[in-house]
């Protein structure tokens, strides 16, 4: 089996492909090298350098008038410019909707045969963005030739096969996993912090946890956040030390070093820090984590056993949960131990890879 992976063109991408297996880097490419080792070819979109000239051209030539109609764009230099390794697999994996909007659209346009396995990243969001009836069925129409939509959460799954309608692919929800070799507890590792808070995406809500340090200074508190993020944190307690676009295997060190993991996220449909979550738990650490829609289902949480669950925005629960998790030694021990437990049981990086393997061959 062929099968061509598509992710989006950055740095920290194009970082873990240049690592060797093994590595924890290589955590961020979606189950490639599993998927390979079951015999499959694997190609992806970015085995070359930056895209041509050429590509970047005809991406801008198509993304204008897309947005100009009200539509939503991406990605398509990288993707033009592997359209051709693209069409000769048996399976196109898009892994991200940067890339996945491109391929569904030139699939629309008959520019690509093979059948798209497409992941949905926060793509209920975007579809609300469109404007217009005949933008809508553009997108529509071209999300129903998709073989199949993953996603990471029960809500986006939901609101995809809503907004698609009848006549379109199996949405299906395909909870994320974990290596729990990789992300493994360090019981013995004295904490150098009290609460860290780790997350890239934009859904992440720095500004509450800011706030809960702001009112007890004698926390250690440690944001690990990309710089882009890292740079609209303004009025930083003293205590609040931030640092950005760390390596996977750094931010595994820092989770170690940690006492308590805290996840505030504004509510949303696809973000439920779900990562980082996952990784933590995984790590025995307790967690403080905002019940949005990505993760009040399907990821077996249960507030005060795996977890501690605060609702959306609630500055002032998310400090109540935050310090009895911090200063309750004994509540925060059993949480970690149940929730390495709940990882172990259901989120491991082989379930989600081998659930990965069969959606990739019956595309095929």
């Amino acid at each position: 089996m062929r099968v061509f992976y598509a992710y989006r063109d950055a740095p920290e991408r194009r970082n873990a492909l240049q690592e060797p297996r093994g590595a924890p880097e290589r955590y961020r490419l979606f189950g490639l090298d599993e998927i390979a080792e079951r015999g499959a070819e694997v190609r992806h979109n970015l085995e070359g350098p930056a895209p041509p000239g050429w590509a970047r051209a005809a991406a801008a030539a198509i993304n204008r008038p897309l947005y100009g109609m009200g539509g939503y764009g991406g990605d398509f230099a990288s993707v033009l410019a592997a359209l051709r390794r693209a069409d000769a697999a048996d399976v196109v994996f898009s892994t991200v909707d940067t890339v996945g909007l491109p391929l569904v659209l030139l699939k629309h346009a008959r520019l690509l045969r093979r059948p798209i396995v497409y992941t949905a990243v926060g793509l209920p969001e975007r579809l609300e963005q469109l404007r217009g009836g005949r933008v809508r069925r553009l997108y529509g129409d071209a999300l129903r030739e998709t073989h199949t939509i993953v996603a990471y959460a029960p809500s986006e799954a939901d609101g995809l096969r809503d907004w698609i309608g009848p006549g379109g692919p199996e949405v299906r929800f395909v909870p994320f996993g974990v290596d729990v070799e990789t992300f493994r507890p360090e019981p013995d590792r004295e904490p150098e912090v009290d609460v860290l808070s780790v997350g890239a995406d934009p859904r992440r809500d720095f500004e509450l946890l800011l706030a809960v340090a702001a009112r007890h200074p004698e926390l250690r508190v440690r944001i690990v956040a990309s710089g882009e993020r890292a740079r609209s944190l303004r009025n930083r307690p003293e205590n609040v030390s931030v640092e950005t676009d760390l390596p996977l295997a750094t931010v595994r060190d820092r989770l170690a070093s940690a006492r308590v993991l805290a996840l505030p996220v504004r509510d949303n449909t696809y973000s439920g820090a779900t990562t980082v979550l996952l990784q933590a738990m995984a790590m025995a650490k307790p967690v403080v984590v905002t019940r949005t829609q990505a993760i009040s289902r399907g990821y077996e949480l249960e507030d005060g056993v795996n977890c501690r669950l605060v609702e959306p925005g609630d500055v002032d629960a998310f400090e109540r949960a935050l310090l009895e998790t911090t200063t309750g030694a004994d509540a925060g021990r059993s949480l970690g131990t149940r929730a390495r437990q709940t990882v172990e049981r259901s989120f491991s990086w082989e379930r989600y890879t081998n659930t990965l393997w069969e959606i990739l061959r019956a595309a095929t």
